[in-house]
């Protein structure tokens, strides 16, 4: 069976304490949306604050949608993140990102033409409308799986979670609106569940 570790990833924090709460809860990655419109945007000088407040505790991860290459990457860099993950962008773009960022993930929608790599470090595959939460079949994974390492978002909370990683068997989860009270707001007890849960079910698939 497969026993590799499950990367677990809390995105969309926008306090110190929901970071704390994260990293104690034995969280892997957390990140920071400054994708303009969502509920979960922090400006430059908050994400700077929140990875200088995590303290290389676990990975940070710059969330960016609607910037060209040189804008995230130089984003990622102001912010002090070890990750600049990436949405929208196609082959050449991703190239370019790679290129100016050591460590790039790139998110992509679990009904695109292809989901494989393009020379990212990992691939996120989200629903059909990415950060909305919705949820989507499983099943469409089944006969595209990714060779590569990939995380698994989209409508992931502490309820799915652990069947989403049994039948799926992604490298990684990563939740934002499914620990939230409300668009935005990280409720600390949900993000708790959710690492159990995640952590609970790799551990159970990897029983001989």
């Amino acid at each position: 069976m497969d026993a590799a570790p499950l990367l677990v990833k809390v995105c969309g924090l926008r306090t110190e304490a929901a970071i704390d709460t994260a990293v104690a809860a034995g969280a892997d990655a957390v990140g920071f949306v400054v994708a303009a419109g969502s509920p979960r945007y922090v400006d430059a000088g908050t994400a700077r604050r929140l990875v200088e407040h995590t303290a290389g505790r676990v990975t940070t991860v710059l969330v960016t949608k609607g910037l060209t290459p040189e804008d995230a990457a130089a984003a990622a860099r102001a912010a002090g993140v070890d990750v600049l993950q990436v949405h929208g962008f196609d082959r050449s773009e991703v190239g370019r990102a790679s290129a100016l960022f050591p460590r790039v993930w790139r998110a992509t929608s679990a009904d695109a033409a292809e989901l494989h790599s393009w020379g990212e470090e990992l691939l996120l595959i989200d629903s059909p409308r990415p950060g909305s939460g919705e949820r989507w079949d499983l099943g469409a994974l089944q006969e595209r799986r990714p060779a590569e390492a990939w995380l698994l978002a989209g409508g992931l909370d502490p309820s799915n979670v652990g069947q989403a990683v049994a039948e799926a068997a992604p490298s990684g989860v990563d939740v934002s609106s499914g620990v939230e009270s409300a668009p935005g707001v990280k409720d600390h007890r949900l993000i708790e569940r959710f690492v159990e849960e995640a952590r609970a079910a790799r551990a159970t698939r990897a029983r001989p």
